[in-house]
């Protein structure tokens, strides 16, 4: 079901067909399972995003999408029609890879013309597509050069202008701007996020960068050993993480491990493993002595030098260490539970006003949130049978 935020984004509605779909696919190298039933669906026009660390198998979903890889199972689909068995040249996808795979004894214009040559598409229709393709990745002026003559930038956007300029249903895009310092990064998110809009073309990105993900995805499927952990808008995987490993993937937080000691209409009463009693506000019906894990995001947590005046999640604390980066700090601070001798570790991120005195290293500190700022997660059983 397409959700009101992906609607407005992207245009879809309720009876929009995924253009792409796998259903219960895996993959597997001898005895291993690098991807391990994975049920997708990519609808027209989204800029979405597989995300996780390395090793995880989002590279090894996007190949099996391209037609690199054939599941070991399952089925992939693209604009409703079965891939599997179908070689990458018959699929209505393009693919943008991190090393650019440019041709260096070709001009910027014969790199983007090469895919339309080897189809025997008409010469006059040829120049006409690439000097389209290049007006949309501002290199209209760059046909002649080569691509030792471009920049990093310069040369992902004609990797990119080779993708659109046949006109693709779906392009593929593997780590496409892990390649390029921060600044030159930051710049091509923007470009990207203008360009697929501009175009309306579904593009399905992979990436490890969680600011990358968050910043520019219509949607964001986090991928954890070869499995979906969450699918969802980059709002709801920051703010409502359905598991532990998407909670501590996606930014920074702090889990505590907990126990439902009591519940009424409006919070839970929790005590943590490490002592801490902590109440959340209930998003649903909990049974009572339920194992729990509550996730606070750093910048939901207040710091004083004095105690500070609210009746639900208040502690005492001891600073240990602090990071200074810029517009903000971090601040890593040792609970105390009551009298509890043991420290219960926690970052928080507070950001700097004029004239705000930084509170002394191994001085103490008081910190609180709110009950709505925790997020309180059950994580499902996860085990699935392999094929």
């Amino acid at each position: 079901m397409i959700d009101a935020a992906i609607a407005l984004k992207t245009g879809l509605t309720a009876q929009s067909a995924p253009d792409v779909e796998l259903k219960r696919v895996y993959k597997m190298y001898g005895p291993n399972a690098v991807v391990q039933g994975v049920d997708l669906q990519v609808f027209q026009g989204e800029l979405f995003t597989l995300l996780g660390p390395s090793g995880c198998g989002k590279t090894t979903m996007l190949r099996m999408i391209a037609g690199f890889e054939e599941p070991s199972a399952g089925e992939v689909f693209i604009a409703g029609q079965p891939m599997n068995g179908v070689p990458p040249y018959r699929r209505l996808v393009n693919t943008v890879f991190q090393s650019y795979a440019l041709f260096g004894h070709m001009t910027v214009s014969e790199n983007v013309a090469f895919g339309m040559r080897v189809k025997g598409v008409p010469k006059p229709e040829i120049s006409e597509r690439v000097r389209e393709a290049l007006l949309k990745v501002r290199l209209e002026d760059k046909g002649d050069r080569y691509p030792r003559q471009l920049s990093g930038g310069q040369q992902q956007r004609v990797a990119l202008a080779r993708a659109l300029v046949n006109r693709p249903k779906v392009v593929l895009l593997d780590e496409p701007l892990g390649a390029l310092d921060f600044k030159l990064r930051k710049e091509l998110q923007v470009e990207l996020s203008l360009l697929q809009q501009e175009t309306g073309i579904t593009f399905i990105m992979v990436t490890h960068d969680q600011d990358e993900a968050l910043s520019i995805s219509s949607r964001i499927a986090v991928v954890n050993k070869g499995r979906i952990e969450q699918i969802g808008t980059p709002m709801e995987i920051y703010d409502a993480p359905t598991t532990r490993f998407v909670a501590e993937f996606v930014g920074e937080t702090n889990v505590f491990e907990c126990r439902v000691i009591e519940q009424d209409g409006e919070f839970l009463e929790l005590r943590s493993h490490t002592g801490l009693a902590i109440v959340a506000a209930k998003p649903v019906d909990w049974q009572a002595s339920r194992e729990v894990l509550i996730s606070v995001r750093p910048e939901k947590m207040k710091l004083s030098t004095e105690h500070i005046m609210q009746p639900y999640n208040t502690y005492r604390g001891i600073l240990n260490s602090i990071l200074y980066l810029g517009d903000h700090s971090q601040y890593f601070v040792d609970l105390y539970a009551g009298d509890s001798p043991i420290p219960v570790p926690i970052t928080l991120t507070k950001s700097h006003h004029f004239g705000e005195t930084i509170p002394p290293l191994d001085s103490q500190v008081y910190i609180s949130w709110l009950p709505e700022d925790c997020f309180a997660i059950v994580e499902p059983h996860r085990d699935r049978p392999l094929p």
